[in-house]
């Protein structure tokens, strides 16, 4: 599917957007690595929606802005302004993974600047009796089967398009998993579990069957914690990053939930 490039600006940050589809408005902040190329999971999405995928700083197409960046508000922050800045604000926000943890935030600090919530395996709860497990610390040809139930799929997500600078690109993703660890590392608590009350739009969590990385039973932490109502659902033969695993079943569920 086609899709269109964009550049937005909010109080010195600078990030690329990219919009496809139609109908309800979906701002889109991506998992582990960011997203560097369109998948087909965006493609599967815009069928149902208009999609807006913002990228944070750091991540590919969010600039070096990361470094800037000193706390988890200040990252919540910019997070905020560049939905406002990509022409989102009061829109649906879905965040995947490492994005979801500020997804979380944005909802929680500004509730009247998320209409619906959608939530893939978000990053940002921890428990002591089952902890996630932390994606930083693996070997790097250990992470595409912990990421992933399909063989190959996380490696297919950061591997280097043609038109990429062969040294600059190693560089560039190991930027954005440096960018996530800054606002969640060591242990990707940021305490969220006490401002989940402040969350009153709809909201869809939804969690691979075989996630390796964050425990599945979060997702009732979520639904326990969140005031509005919260609908569960588990999307079968996929890990963590299920939007790779099964993109068509993923957009099928955001589709529902979001009326298009």
């Amino acid at each position: 599917m086609d899709f269109a490039e964009t550049t937005v600006s909010a109080h010195g940050l600078e990030a690329r957007v990219w919009r496809a589809g139609s109908g309800p408005k979906l701002a889109y902040f991506a998992g582990f690595a960011g997203l560097p190329k369109w998948t087909a999971g965006m493609d599967a999405l815009a069928r149902h929606c208009e999609v807006s995928a913002i990228s944070l700083p750091g991540f590919p197409g969010g600039g070096r802005w990361h470094l800037e960046l000193d706390s988890l508000f200040e990252w919540s922050l910019a997070a905020h302004d560049l939905i406002g800045a990509a022409g989102c604000r009061g829109a649906a926000l879905m965040g995947c993974s490492v994005g979801g943890a500020l997804a979380l935030e944005v909802a929680a600090i500004w509730p009247d600047s998320v209409s619906k919530l959608v939530l893939l395996a978000p990053f940002g709860l921890f428990d002591d009796a089952n902890p996630p497990t932390d994606p930083w610390a693996q070997r790097g040809d250990k992470v595409d089967a912990l990421m992933c139930e399909t063989e190959g799929a996380y490696n297919a997500l950061i591997e280097r398009p043609g038109n990429a600078d062969a040294v600059e690109w190693p560089i560039e993703m190991t930027r954005a998993r440096e960018a996530s660890a800054r606002y969640l590392w060591p242990n990707s608590a940021t305490h969220v579990e006490k401002r989940l009350g402040r969350i009153a739009c709809p909201t869809l969590v939804l969690w691979g069957e075989k996630d390796r990385v964050q425990p599945p039973a979060y997702a009732e932490t979520l639904r326990d914690g969140i005031s509005g109502a919260v609908a569960v659902q588990t999307i079968a033969g996929a890990g963590h990053m299920a939007e790779l695993d099964q993109p068509e079943a993923v957009a099928a569920a955001v589709g529902a939930f979001l009326g298009g």
